[in-house]
């Protein structure tokens, strides 16, 4: 399957959301959306983006992960327009699903990045490694010591580094692709 041709199907953000989410999945989508900030620094990496860079988001308006994620993919888009995010219903499209399965299960939300042309470049999701060192915290306890240092930072802002730590080396990867360098002669 090509998945870029789900890109060209998939819908902006906004449309995504009117046409899955229900009004109590709306208003989490907003205050997620409401709640995401990006640093100076943070927008001023996203602003030195030069490669056109669309993304996929596999996704499902009523999934927890997807609404404390996606949010953060569209303030990226905002602060840089090479980023052009669509988003495809999982539930809709079940051939994208099982191609984008992990570890053998249906995972949302994933997200593929593309060259301007249409090449899948990486993939990435569900869950960001901050996100699962807080989970295995959680979830392993204290019995099982895992030696990580725990950042100070709120989740949200290590969740965000890290989905930003993945678009900026897609990004380099873009702009570092000799074929690509070829195509725009720098």
């Amino acid at each position: 399957m090509n998945l870029f041709d789900k890109f060209t199907v998939a819908l902006p953000y906004n449309e995504f959301l009117t046409r899955y989410a229900n009004p109590g999945q709306l208003e989490r989508w907003k205050a997620m959306h409401a709640q995401v900030t990006l640093s100076a620094n943070q927008k001023s990496l996203l602003g030195a983006f030069t490669r056109k860079m669309p993304v996929l988001v596999l996704a499902g308006a009523w999934c927890g992960d997807c609404i404390n994620q996606c949010p953060i993919f569209e303030h990226f888009a905002a602060a840089s327009p090479q980023i052009q995010t669509r988003y495809l219903d999982r539930d809709d499209h079940p051939d994208a699903q099982r191609v984008l399965q992990m570890n053998a299960g249906n995972r949302v939300p994933v997200v593929v990045f593309f060259s301007e042309d249409g090449h899948e470049v990486a993939r990435f999701g569900d869950r960001t490694l901050s996100k699962y060192r807080q989970l295995l915290r959680e979830q392993a306890g204290p019995s099982c010591p895992t030696g990580l240092a725990v950042s100070n930072d709120p989740l949200l802002v290590q969740v965000t580094q890290d989905w930003l730590d993945e678009f900026e080396r897609v990004q380099w990867l873009l702009r570092l692709s000799p074929r690509l360098r070829a195509m725009h002669g720098d």
